[in-house]
């Protein structure tokens, strides 16, 4: 059977570092003074110094509010569905051209394209962003595209997933999968303070990454799904009328943590050097940490990534699988983790070539 490999990675983001102006924002907001000292402890202990978003928090006309985002977001005046879709239309494309840009195909790679798949659950459009990758590098009309939406912080691992099944059945394959989130599009306005600090590890960013046949880079070995029972409605996203809700509950980390402990997934741990975690907050890592019994610097790499970008949904575990591919060994195995809606977990085991 033949293998597919995860060649190279490439990440982006966009220019705007909006993590401390978002915390000042998000603290006004609050009328609750209780609720302001409490989210100021919080974000001091989210571990996170940096998220990048496609809104300039600092561009405003109006001199008293220094921090509107584009005059996007303004107390009593947050934007319509259809106002922050408009703005994904036009920031998600550009987004997508730094990443894959930077992925540097050679003439080589890109005629050997012939699938392209995109993972978003934070804006779309059609023709949308599988059109607009074809477009930008030049590709065959007749490449066959394949969305994957909505899945949340795991559909990255899917479609990996999904490439895997493709080479395996065409070893002349190339797969070309773009993971590109734009979660700043979607703050609310609220004084749910559990509904703040969720949007307090969000950001924008997005990956291109090439599956081929050809033995580089990561050999893609096996997958494997587990949903936690009775965990359906702690992670939610769902479409209103002012954006996209999400509802991410505090029971998530204890939740994990205990279907991680003794559950099967501690079997991945067996042979593992490599552990690409997806970053999904300080406490969902050290959740992992602590359920499958790590090391402490087993998710070096995981809270390296939080801390420089926040949690990108489905782009962010690809930022860290890109850094352990920059400094891996050959013959080190590897597991990559994500969490999302179910409460599932999506895994997938690798090694270096």
């Amino acid at each position: 059977m033949t293998t597919a490999y995860l060649n190279r990675i490439a990440t982006a983001v966009p220019e705007h570092d909006v993590h401390d102006a978002f915390v000042e924002f998000a603290e006004k907001m609050l009328v609750d003074q209780r609720l302001r000292a409490i989210f100021r402890r919080m974000a001091s202990r989210a571990d996170i110094a940096h998220r990048y978003s496609f809104l300039d928090p600092r561009k405003s006309s109006d001199r008293l509010s220094s921090h509107d985002a584009n005059e996007f977001y303004r107390r009593s005046n947050f934007p319509s569905t259809a106002r922050r879709m408009q703005l994904f239309e036009e920031s998600a494309p550009v987004l997508m051209r730094n990443a894959v840009d930077q992925l540097a195909l050679s003439e080589e790679e890109r005629s050997g394209i012939t699938h392209v798949l995109v993972t978003c659950c934070t804006g779309l459009y059609a023709p949308g962003l599988d059109f607009e990758i074809v477009d930008h590098i030049g590709l065959s009309a007749d490449v066959e595209r394949t969305v994957i939406g909505f899945m949340g912080c795991y559909a990255a691992i899917n479609a990996l997933k999904l490439a895997r099944h493709i080479v395996r059945s065409d070893p002349k394959a190339g797969v070309l999968m773009v993971n590109l989130e734009l979660c700043t599009l979607h703050f609310q306005e609220t004084q749910q303070l559990e509904q703040i600090l969720s949007f307090l590890i969000f950001a924008d960013g997005a990956a291109a990454s090439l599956i081929t046949a050809r033995e580089q880079g990561f050999a893609l070995d096996s997958f494997k799904a587990v949903t936690l029972p009775e965990t359906r409605g702690l992670i939610t996203w769902k479409i209103r009328d002012l954006g996209f809700d999400m509802f991410l509950s505090g029971k998530v980390p204890v939740e994990l943590g205990r279907a991680l402990h003794g559950g099967e997934l501690m079997a991945d741990r067996d042979g593992t050097d490599l552990w690409a975690v997806h970053p999904g907050g300080r406490s969902i890592l050290d959740a992992v940490e602590r359920g499958l019994e790590l090391p402490a610097d087993a998710l070096a790499t995981s809270r390296e990534v939080l801390s420089s970008f926040g949690n990108m949904s489905s782009a962010t575990v690809m930022f860290v699988l890109q850094r352990i591919m920059q400094k891996a060994r050959s013959g080190q195995r590897g597991c990559a983790m994500s969490f999302g809606p179910g409460l599932t977990a999506e895994t997938m085991r690798f090694h270096v070539v």
